[in-house]
């Protein structure tokens, strides 16, 4: 079997490279490395490896953007396994999916390789767009781009307290939101939400860095999960968040969740989106955008999962 590391030397706010540094001097193994200079390379660099007549494992190293984007340039290929080194800032792909926390680890996969396949979401109101764990659309969207663009973020992850500057910018999204009307079509079922704060579809359970928005995903049953919280004010909301780190937020009422294969959602006004937690634009307003799932589209090295990173 071939490794191929493609290593985003900007991930992790510029700290993978330097991590790939240290890490790279640990492997004790033939492999090849290959690095991403733009966004969406990470694709192209995985599709190459389509023709190969060997089997190929292709580990990223990097953040969720970084596997979003070689998944999405593996899948389809028989030949192609996928596995993760987290070098983000978020790594929730590393807590729903395997992921190797050294180069020992991928020795021992190495002495008894064995592979899982796992599902593909997308969404598409023209052009398609896929996502490994979750798509946000609202309050956590607009967190999410608002955090991206802060000079600070850099900063306090590098001194290890990137949560601060997602917390800040909570408080300030809290105070200026303004919720929206979300119509959701799935199977021959209508549900109207009024005063949304965010919805979520996720493949996995986890989204924002450890958040729990998910409990019931799995990531290879062919299905996904709508979680949208709504009709609840600023002081509740926080309190409903509060609790989205261990699942409990599920029990409010103001938390609606549904499983489905595919689902259409139209908003009444423009909102912030996000695939994987990196900005993908606004959802448009009074145009319906189908998510769908592609049941077992890629395939992941089959080791045991860890939801600590």
């Amino acid at each position: 079997m071939k490794t191929v590391f493609i290593i985003n030397p900007a991930a992790g706010n510029g700290n993978a490279l330097k991590k790939w540094r240290s890490f790279e001097q640990t492997v004790q193994f033939p492999f090849e490395a290959m690095f991403t200079e733009t966004k969406g390379h990470a694709i192209s660099l995985a599709k190459t490896f389509h023709a190969s007549k060997e089997r190929v494992l292709l580990i990223g190293f990097g953040g969720d953007g970084t596997l979003r984007e070689i998944i999405a340039g593996a899948a389809g290929a028989e030949n192609l396994i996928v596995g993760a080194v987290a070098a983000g800032s978020g790594n929730d792909f590393s807590r729903g999916y395997a992921a190797f926390r050294d180069a020992d680890a991928i020795m021992q996969f190495f002495e008894h390789p064995t592979f899982v396949k796992e599902d593909l979401g997308e969404f598409s109101n023209g052009a398609a767009n896929h996502f490994v764990s979750s798509s946000g659309i609202g309050f956590d969207a607009e967190i999410s781009v608002l955090v991206n663009r802060s000079p600070a973020k850099k900063w306090l992850n590098k001194i290890g307290a990137g949560k601060i500057v997602y917390l800040l910018y909570v408080i300030r999204t809290l105070v200026n939101f303004k919720g929206f009307q979300l119509v959701v079509e799935e199977e021959n079922h209508k549900h109207v939400f009024d005063d949304v704060w965010f919805a979520t579809v996720s493949n996995q359970p986890y989204f924002g860095g450890g958040m729990k928005i998910s409990p019931r995903s799995k990531t290879n049953d062919g299905l996904l999960e709508l979680t949208v919280v709504h009709n609840l004010s600023r002081l509740k909301l926080l309190l409903v968040f509060g609790t989205v780190f261990t699942g409990t937020h599920t029990r409010f009422k103001e938390v609606a969740q549904l499983s489905r294969p595919e689902f259409r959602l139209t908003v009444n006004k423009a909102v912030f989106r996000h695939v994987d937690g990196d900005n993908a634009g606004t959802a448009p307003r009074n145009q319906a955008v189908t998510y769908a799932v592609s049941k077992q589209y890629w395939q992941s090295v089959n080791i045991e999962k860890k939801e600590e990173v």
